[in-house]
């Protein structure tokens, strides 16, 4: 090689140096997170306090949660037992053209990173045969996720015309 040629490989040679070695720590230190068990590892939910219906019928009411997931792995909502009813179940709302229903679940999604915010018209935890709640009363709740185990939350009960309030 001559001068001029050797100095252009020698300059090309140092300008690829720095992104070669950066790209090579990056790789040790994911190498590491991985090895040391902490990517992609799931974190526990958390279940915000929420809102029990007061029953405006003896057939059913709804209980509404929020589930946010810190996790990178995503989480699923599997069940959920309630003090008040042995007949509870997880239910999305179901949207068919411009008709709307409830949809029993066997399952809820917790994205990775996001949440679950239940709502009317979206997703909440369904209660057969209720008693008569007074607003203000608390009920308990179990919930059971995939991941996260099981978490114990109370809900508030209120009446169905404050709910929108409540949620925001």
């Amino acid at each position: 090689m001559t001068g001029s040629g050797a100095r252009r490989w020698t300059a090309a040679v140092r300008a690829a140096a720095v992104p070669i070695a950066a790209a090579g720590l990056t790789l040790t230190l994911l190498t590491g997170w991985v090895a040391a068990g902490r990517a992609g590892t799931p974190r526990p939910v958390r279940v915000s306090a929420g809102w029990i219906l007061v029953p405006t019928s003896p057939t059913t009411t709804a209980a509404f949660f929020t589930v946010r997931n810190p996790g990178d792995v995503p989480d699923t909502l599997l069940r959920a037992t309630s003090t008040v009813s042995p007949d509870v179940e997880l239910s999305r709302h179901l949207h068919v053209g411009t008709e709307g229903r409830p949809d029993p679940v066997a399952s809820l999604a917790i994205p990775a990173r996001g949440e679950l915010r239940m709502a009317p018209h979206v997703a909440d935890v369904v209660i057969a045969n209720p008693p008569d709640l007074r607003p203000g009363q608390q009920v308990t709740f179990t919930l059971r996720f995939r991941h996260s185990g099981t978490v114990t939350v109370s809900a508030i009960a209120i009446r169905p015309e404050d709910l929108y309030a409540r949620l925001g």
